[in-house]
Order: C-alpha cells, then sequence, then structure tokens
C-alpha cells in the first residue's frame, strides 16, 4: 500500500479490525519514510458476470431487474418475500461462483425458471409464456405438461 502523503510503497500494519458487519476491515497504517499515519479499508469485490442479451448487446447484471421480473410472475401469489429474496440469492450465488465473466440471458432465464418452479406452479407457467414467447394455447399446455412431467419424476410416490 502505498502512504497517500509521500507516495512510499513500504507501508506498516499498526492495527487491523473487522467491522461490525463484519464485511470490511480497518486497516491502521503507519508510512515508513515519513512515520505519517493513515486508514485504509478492505472489503471483497465480487464481479457478476455481464449478461449478454439475445441481440447480442450486453449489460451489467442488476439484481433488481430479476427481482422485479420475479415478483411479477410471482404477483397474487401465496410466496413469502423472504422466499423470493432467497431465490434471487441462489440465482446470484450460481452466477457468481460460475466463473464466467460472461453469461448468457438464456442462462439466465432458466435458472429463474428452475426457481420458479420450485416457488410456485403459477409463476412458472406465467414466467414462461413471457420468457418463451408463448403464442397460443397449445404452449401454455406443453409448459403445464412440462411441469407435470418433472414435477412426476421428482415424486416417487
Amino acid at each position: 500500500m502505498k502512504c497517500p502523503f509521500c507516495n512510499c510503497a513500504e507501508t506498516q500494519v499498526v492495527d487491523s479490525r473487522v467491522s461490525e458487519e463484519g464485511d470490511t476491515i480497518r486497516r491502521r497504517r503507519r508510512c515508513t519514510a515519513c512515520d505519517r499515519r493513515f486508514t485504509t479499508y478492505e472489503r471483497v469485490d465480487l464481479m457478476m458476470p455481464a449478461i449478454v442479451k439475445r441481440n447480442g448487446t450486453r449489460a451489467d447484471f442488476d439484481p433488481s431487474k430479476l427481482h422485479g421480473s420475479m415478483s411479477l410472475a410471482l404477483r397474487k401469489r401465496p410466496v413469502s418475500a423472504t422466499a423470493l429474496d432467497a431465490a434471487v440469492a441462489r440465482i446470484q450465488e450460481r452466477l457468481l461462483t460460475s466463473g464466467q465473466r460472461e453469461v448468457q440471458s438464456d442462462h439466465v432465464g432458466e435458472l429463474v425458471m428452475s426457481e420458479l418452479r420450485q416457488l410456485d406452479p403459477v409463476a412458472y407457467v406465467r414466467f414462461a409464456s413471457v420468457y418463451r414467447s408463448f403464442e397460443d394455447l397449445r404452449e401454455f399446455v406443453q409448459a403445464i405438461d412440462e411441469f407435470r412431467r418433472a414435477d412426476d419424476a421428482d415424486d416417487p410416490g
């Protein structure tokens, strides 16, 4: 860490403390050249992957957009805000741990479909109808049948 006063690269950590939230480390440092003290803060800087849209453009990942689209599908459904927040957090975690710098929007859509499938079947079909651009009733029936087959495969009894 360079000294902000004399730009010397040799500094010494005098004291370190973790913040009350536990997400930041406060370090008190002393410059070995000019003997002045200063404080630095360390925190984890996680980079979410960029989202590559269907038309090829790229956008920063925005958890509020993800939350908004999922809450729209879950509108007037018996799913708690806590369950929705947990689903969004799981999707973010999967994107973050993928290690990829870019992710196709289709992949994010499939992650959303997977979470909604667990939360509420009606929300799943609602989201699928927009995500897959349903044109007629037959596509709704196919989505419901797909949900039922997956549900039957999960239920051994």
